[in-house]
């Protein structure tokens, strides 16, 4: 992912897609902005932006006042282009309390979607984790909790529809990370009826279009989408190639972009979650969101193009 603009790459993602972009990463215009897409959840017909945040490692950095105060801006940037997912977990470190500190000091913080999970086993246990989660989040109903990597997921689903109909929780969810885990996904949404479910897909990993997309379409389950960048292997296969000429007509204007604008061409996709720490990378994964998604041809030919590298 690029790391800087020109003044006319800045101009030219301005037109475009509505980015008003600073020349310092740690810097921002207030311009006002385009905002990103949105998709329907099914269970409630609400929508949700189709750019998120993901936490794991970039969020975990506790006390840390630099930062924070750079994290801060992070969140202020995707707040800005209309994005509002925020995912974490208590796997993640100090991640669920970072996220909680900041977001009590932004003007915008209920207009978040606070999302976080359960990872441990027995009911107890789960219960203790989830409340100790919310604490940190300082949230008084959190908008999703999920089964981590599916850990005692068949006694933490009791607990998150208990928590449901008391209105601890808005919805609830599973998750995992690896295709080996997809058919059990499948199992589960199939029996349960989970609100969302969250799993690996990118443009080199598409298991998850063999069936698992396909069965939380027949099943009402809103999907997010971790591992965009694949564990930033993706960069480090791009890193000092240039976009394909045709990459600027569609609306893409990085690798990152690149990246993510195939994942949600996929319209079964809800949501997706790219991780990061610096405000500048925000403002591209947002741009995501904006213009043109590739058609099918243009998928084809965005697989190919990565191929051939």
């Amino acid at each position: 992912m690029k790391t800087r603009y020109t003044r006319r790459e800045a101009l030219k993602l301005s037109l475009i897609g509505g980015i008003g972009l600073s020349f310092s990463p740690y810097s921002t215009i207030m311009a006002p902005v385009k905002k990103i897409i949105k998709r329907t959840i099914p269970y409630s017909g609400k929508t949700l932006p189709v750019v998120g945040l993901g936490t794991w490692q970039t969020f975990d950095v506790g006390n840390s006042s630099e930062k924070r105060k750079i994290l801060s801006q992070v969140l202020t940037e995707m707040h800005r282009f209309g994005g509002s997912v925020i995912d974490s977990s208590p796997m993640y470190g100090s991640s669920e309390r970072v996220v909680g500190d900041l977001t009590q000091n932004l003007d915008f913080k209920d207009q978040l979607f606070y999302a976080t999970k359960v990872w441990t086993s027995d009911r107890q246990a789960g219960t203790r984790q989830m409340e100790a989660s919310m604490a940190k989040m300082q949230r008084k109903q959190m908008d999703l909790i999920q089964i981590h990597n599916l850990v005692d997921w068949k006694t933490h689903v009791k607990t998150l529809r208990e928590w449901k109909e008391q209105e601890k929780i808005r919805y609830w969810g599973i998750t995992h990370y690896v295709d080996s885990a997809h058919t059990s996904l499948e199992r589960i949404i199939q029996s349960e009826r989970p609100d969302f479910v969250q799993f690996n897909y990118s443009i080199r990993s598409r298991h998850a279009e063999n069936s698992l997309f396909a069965t939380a379409k027949k099943y009402g389950t809103a999907t997010i989408i971790n591992q965009p960048y694949e564990g930033g292997s993706l960069f480090r296969l791009t890193r000092g190639k240039n976009l394909p000429p045709w990459a600027e007509e569609h609306d893409i204007n990085s690798w990152g972009q690149y990246f993510l604008k195939f994942i949600l061409s996929n319209e079964d996709v809800t949501c997706v979650i790219p991780g990061t720490s610096k405000p500048h990378h925000m403002i591209d994964n947002m741009g995501a969101g904006l213009g043109k998604l590739p058609d099918k041809a243009i998928r084809e030919k965005m697989v190919s193009h990565l191929r051939s590298l």
